[in-house]
């Protein structure tokens, strides 16, 4: 098997390159976003538009969860309002919200005055959708590899906003495994799950794909199955996971 990676690797990508290596896996480690003529591989680990153009040259199915997967959560589980618009809509808010690309970085995860903040439409495609948020202060986060249900991997990455890397809490580990048992058929069988603290009570930020997620320090060898799982070759990829395969959304302006 081949694991192909990007032109520049972050030090997450490094330790996973690395397990790959150990377990006699081989690694291809692109110049550029050119695939070279002749060149197979079977999975992939890379941001989303180095994904979007390699593979499917390759014939790998990048998996990721519903864009509007949050906003089918009930409110208990999120603690704060979310909904999923256009960004055309979006340019309509007249209030502070927390605005991001439910998949990738098109637009960027951040606190907007207003809509009028947002990247216009001759940067944008109106179409491209967009989560917006209620503002709540996440006290700490962690970030949870999942595979076939169950919670595989786990690692804790920010505290008040700020980088902070350490260990899942056990009480981070039960409410991840309570969630993927409630709405675990909701995503697909290999995806990142991030979670965390908002005044005492635990909630759900986001899903995101695992091969486009670090890992901070979990432990690289569990966090590769659940790369190789989510981004593996079109033909392997169950009924199930079919709907979860990436289709990327237009960002270019009309």
């Amino acid at each position: 098997m081949t694991l192909v990676l990007p032109p520049r690797l972050t030090a997450s990508a490094r330790r996973l390159r690395d397990a790959a290596h150990r377990r006699g896996l081989r690694t291809v480690q692109l110049g550029s976003f050119e695939v070279p003529a002749g060149l197979r591989a079977d999975h992939l680990h890379a941001g989303p538009g180095f994904a979007d153009v390699v593979a499917p040259l390759l014939g790998i199915a990048p998996l990721e969860a519903e864009p509007g997967w949050l906003t089918g959560l009930p409110r208990e589980l999120t603690r704060r309002e979310i909904t999923l618009v256009a960004i055309g809509e979006a340019y309509e808010l007249r209030r502070p919200a927390f605005i991001k690309s439910p998949n990738d970085k098109t637009i960027p995860a951040m606190i907007y005055t207003d809509g009028s903040r947002l990247p216009g439409p001759d940067a944008v495609d109106r179409r491209t959708p967009v989560l917006v948020s209620d503002i709540v202060d996440f006290t700490a986060e962690y970030r949870l590899h999942v595979l076939d249900a169950v919670v595989y991997a786990g690692s804790q990455y920010a505290v008040h906003g700020r980088l902070h890397l350490g260990p899942p809490s056990t009480e981070a580990l039960a409410f991840g495994a309570d969630l993927i048992a409630g709405f675990g058929h909701t995503l697909p069988s290999a995806i990142v799950v991030d979670v965390g603290l908002v005044e005492g009570c635990w909630a759900v930020i986001e899903a995101n794909a695992a091969w486009a997620s670090g890992a901070y320090v979990a432990d690289p060898d569990l966090v590769l199955d659940v790369v190789l799982r989510a981004a593996s070759p079109t033909a392997s990829v169950t009924a199930r996971d079919r709907q979860f395969v990436r289709r990327p959304q237009p960002t270019a302006a009309l």
